[in-house]
C-alpha cells in the first residue's frame, strides 16, 4: 500500500508545537560560530504572512553542507516544527528540506503566495484584457499586433508589477492598472469622439485603446531577470534605456511580422507609447504631438495616482485624523471623516 503524502499547510497557520509540511522561502542566511569557534548558519524561511528564524544548523548537522549552497529568495519544500523558545521566541526546528521543484505545482506550489499580489486573479485579468483588444480594437492587423504582444509576454504578465515601488507594486498589479487604464481610455475617446466630430483627423479610438493595453508593455524587459516571488530589479536593459524606450521597441519588432499593418499606424502607436509620460522629468524623451496621447496620459496619471490614494488609506493603521506620511506621495492622508 502506497504511503499517504502529507497535507501541505502553510507556515502562517502552523501554531506553536505545531509539526507540518509548507513550501517557504529563504529570506536570509548568514555563517558564523560560536566564541567556541563552532561555526553555524543562521536561517529565516518566510511566505507572505510570517517569517521565522530556524534553529542554528550546526556544523556536525547534515544540513550544514547543503545550506553552504542555498541562495536568499530561494524557495525550498520543509518538513519541521514552529515553536516559541522561551529565550529565542519564534522558531523553525527543520527536519527535511530540500528545493522546490516543478512537480511541487501539483501540490499548489506558486511564487505568487510570498509577494503581496492584485485582489484580482491574474488569469481572469489577462482573458479580459485580451477580450477588451478583440472587442474594441476595429481595426484588424492593429489588433493582431495587440493580441501578439499579449500572448507573447502572457506568463510574465501574470506576475509582474506596475512598478517596483509606486503604483500597483505588486504581482499581478501590471494587469491590474492596464485593464483600468484601457476601460478609461476607451470611455474617454467615444467622449471626445462625441464633442468633436470635426476634428481632423479625427481622433483615432483604435489607436487609444491599442496604445493603452501596450503602453507598459516595456516592463517586460525592464524587469527581464527578476524572479516571481522576489522584488523586481531592473536588469541591464532596463537601466540603460528604461520600459518606454524598450516598450517601443517591442511594439516596432512585433509589427513588422504583422502584414497588412496600415504604414502610419505602427510609428503613431510608437509615438504613444514613447510620449505617454508627456513630461521630461517623469522619463518621456519627447513631447506629445497628437491627441490621442492626452488620453492615454491622463487616464495613466490618474489610475497610477488613485492606486496609491487607496492603498495609502486602506493599510495605514496610525492614529488620529490623519495616514502616516506616505514616503511615495510624500504626505499624509485625511483618513477620519464622516462625509
Amino acid at each position: 500500500m502506497a504511503a499517504t503524502r502529507p497535507p501541505i499547510v502553510k507556515l502562517a497557520d502552523l501554531a506553536p508545537g505545531e509539526s507540518g509540511t509548507f513550501f517557504a522561502q529563504l529570506a536570509a542566511k548568514a555563517r558564523s560560530s560560536t566564541n567556541a569557534g563552532k561555526p553555524y548558519f543562521a536561517c529565516k524561511f518566510r511566505d507572505r504572512a510570517r517569517t521565522v528564524p530556524a534553529v542554528p544548523i550546526w556544523a556536525d548537522a547534515p544540513l550544514f553542507e547543503p545550506c553552504s549552497k542555498w541562495i536568499v529568495g530561494q524557495f525550498f519544500k520543509l518538513r519541521g516544527a514552529f515553536t516559541v523558545h522561551e529565550k529565542f521566541g519564534p522558531q523553525l526546528d527543520v527536519a527535511e528540506i530540500r528545493p522546490v521543484e516543478e512537480r511541487d505545482r501539483e501540490d499548489g506550489f506558486t511564487e505568487l503566495d510570498f509577494v503581496d499580489r492584485s485582489r484580482f486573479e491574474p488569469d481572469a485579468m489577462l482573458d479580459e484584457l485580451q477580450a477588451l483588444a478583440n472587442s474594441e480594437i476595429r481595426d484588424e492587423p492593429l489588433r493582431t499586433l495587440v493580441l501578439k504582444l499579449l500572448t507573447d509576454q502572457s506568463e510574465t504578465l501574470k506576475w509582474l508589477p506596475a512598478t517596483a515601488t509606486k503604483f500597483y507594486p505588486f504581482a499581478g498589479g501590471w494587469l491590474e492598472h492596464t485593464l483600468s487604464v484601457a476601460k478609461t481610455c476607451a470611455w474617454l475617446a467615444d467622449r471626445y469622439i462625441e464633442r468633436w466630430p470635426e476634428m481632423m483627423p479625427p481622433l483615432n479610438r483604435d489607436l487609444v485603446v491599442a496604445a493603452a493595453v501596450l503602453h507598459d508593455i516595456g516592463r517586460v524587459k525592464e524587469y527581464a531577470g527578476s524572479a516571481p516571488g522576489s522584488v523586481p530589479r531592473p536588469g541591464v536593459e532596463g537601466e540603460l534605456f528604461g520600459h518606454v524606450l524598450l516598450g517601443r521597441d517591442l511594439v516596432r519588432d512585433a509589427a513588422r511580422e504583422i502584414p497588412n499593418l496600415h504604414p502610419e499606424l505602427a510609428p503613431l502607436l510608437e509615438h504613444l507609447i514613447y510620449t505617454h509620460l508627456t513630461r521630461p522629468e517623469w522619463g518621456s524623451p519627447r513631447l506629445p504631438c497628437i491627441p490621442e496621447a492626452l488620453i492615454l496620459h491622463h487616464a495613466d496619471d490618474l489610475d497610477a495616482k488613485f492606486e496609491m490614494y487607496a492603498r495609502c488609506l486602506r493599510k495605514d493603521t496610525s492614529d488620529g485624523p490623519f495616514t502616516d506620511r506616505d514616503p511615495v506621495l510624500n504626505r499624509p492622508l485625511l483618513k477620519r471623516r464622516e462625509v
